[in-house]
């Protein structure tokens, strides 16, 4: 297996993989992506790997404290990859920081 460099500072190295690769995302399996983005939430390299999820289409499992369905939302819309954030949650953040808003 090829290792990234940024990948020996994730926070997921010593832990059991099958956690971010739940088999569905229902049920039990949706608990476990929860505890998963939470792993991911404290990760010193947690945008390499979204970035790394994105751009090799990774369309299962948690990379970078996001599932399947963001990434995919992401990908749709990249204006709205600040740190894995979906669109929405973008969005309101540039409108709190513009001078209109204040």
């Amino acid at each position: 297996m090829m290792m990234f460099d940024w990948s020996r500072a994730a926070a997921c190295l010593t832990l059991d993989p099958e956690l971010f690769f739940p088999i569905s995302t229902e049920g039990l399996g949706h608990e476990q992506v929860e505890r998963a983005k939470t792993i991911c939430q404290g990760c010193p390299v947690r945008q390499p790997c979204l970035d790394y999820a994105i751009s090799t289409g990774q369309a299962y499992g948690v990379w970078g404290g996001t599932d399947p369905a963001q990434r995919r939302a992401l990908a749709a819309n990249p204006a709205a990859r600040v740190h894995g954030q979906s669109g929405s949650k973008a969005a309101a953040r540039k409108r709190s920081r513009s001078p209109a808003s204040r």
